[in-house]
């Protein structure tokens, strides 16, 4: 045998086992968070037959951080993608170019009009994209109120998004801090209502609540926001008809229900039947969608500590996640809303207790940014590798 022949066959011989060593000392590439994180609450959904949860990350978490949220990985699993909050126009057109499933704003009027823009150039974007109005649409009227969901309505979002608490009779509140913020409420009677005053939901009444609170202060964070009523004439009329103390005092997750019909109502064949968009709107509204939120954190409870402006909390003072899902999921099968409504929280055990016991109703994985998803916020069977 030639000497180059010899060489040759040594060189075959010795590549496999030197493959197998870079193989031993090259890492692989650490797996996607996100991606991750939702193969797994799918299988713990198709594990109890539950619906195909989806993903509702902080926008940034598309844009800017490294790993970032991989669309295309996620629509391969069926996983569909709707962030959370933007309100900047370039930035959505930004996000919508993901190919995103849609998208939650305080300013579903100008999230409308991006949209617009983007399928001009972007004949791709699919037809049901979800537009949600972010706690109704609190760029416009006071967050989470009768009024912001019918400022949402008219610029034809297809999703309310909100948030929920329970209170001490066990009805799911619509309110994002587990307290009445006073930054947005006022009682009624013109009494002080501060932070060292502040109602939780959990010690109060939902009778209480309505008739003690009107929650309609502007926020400066918001420029266009606006409470005059002449604004708001459904919520006037409805909050009327169920005899609220005002269109602003608190609402709770079944009277949003009631609202919604009632405005298809309005513009089909009541006071608003001659307004120029009567007809899509009612459409719209006979359909909206409902993504609402548990808001509990797995954090211990609070006790009587009261908040202290607007920090991110260290404690609970509401209630455990079973009477959470409990109260909330109740209310929407009551209501046979089960088809057009979703549960969403960064509390994944909520998620997983509604994909247990009541897996009609589809869940929603809030997320910020990666780091988050490796913490002890996250439960163990859900955490990812730091």
């Amino acid at each position: 045998m030639s000497l180059a022949r010899v060489t040759l066959l040594s060189t075959l011989l010795v590549l496999p086992a030197a493959r197998a060593a870079i193989a031993q000392t090259t890492p692989m590439p650490a797996p996607n968070p996100f991606t991750a994180l939702m193969s797994q609450a799918k299988a713990h959904a198709l594990a109890h037959s539950a619906k195909l949860p989806a993903l509702s990350p902080v926008d940034a978490s598309l844009l800017v951080t490294d790993p970032k949220v991989d669309v295309a990985a996620l629509h391969a699993l069926g996983i569909r993608v709707v962030p959370w909050t933007t309100n900047d126009p370039a930035k959505m057109k930004q996000l919508i170019a993901l190919h995103i499933d849609g998208l939650i704003s305080d300013r579903p009027d100008l999230l409308q009009q991006a949209l617009a823009e983007a399928r001009q150039s972007d004949p791709t974007i699919p037809a049901h994209f979800d537009v949600q109005g972010h706690r109704g649409g609190r760029g416009l009227r006071p967050e989470n109120t009768l009024p912001a969901f019918e400022a949402g309505l008219d610029n034809l979002i297809t999703t309310i998004e909100t948030d929920t608490g329970v209170t001490t009779d066990h009805v799911s509140l619509i309110w994002h801090d587990q307290f009445l913020n006073p930054e947005s409420c006022r009682r009624a009677d013109g009494a002080p209502y501060d932070y060292p005053q502040a109602a939780y939901h959990r010690d109060h009444t939902l009778a209480e609540l309505q008739s003690t609170f009107i929650c309609d202060k502007l926020h400066p964070r918001f420029p266009d926001q606006r409470n005059d009523l002449a604004l708001s004439p459904v919520a006037v009329a409805f909050a009327q008809k169920e005899k609220m103390i005002s269109p602003y005092a608190p609402t709770y997750a079944d009277q949003l229900f009631r609202f919604t019909a009632f405005y298809a109502g309005y513009y089909r064949t009541g006071p608003g039947r001659t307004h120029p968009d009567a007809a899509r709107r009612a459409a719209n509204a006979a359909n909206v969608h409902f993504n609402l939120e548990t808001k509990i954190l797995p954090l211990p409870d609070g006790g009587d500590t009261k908040p202290h402006g607007n920090e991110e909390p260290t404690t609970n003072h509401t209630f455990d996640p079973q009477t959470f899902v409990t109260t909330l999921c109740t209310a929407i099968t009551q209501a046979h809303m089960e088809s057009r409504s979703d549960v969403q929280s960064f509390d994944f055990r909520t998620l997983q207790l509604v994909e247990e016991q009541f897996p009609q109703i589809p869940t929603f994985y809030l997320t910020e940014l990666p780091a988050h998803l490796s913490t002890d916020l996250i439960p163990a069977t859900l955490r990812q590798p730091k």
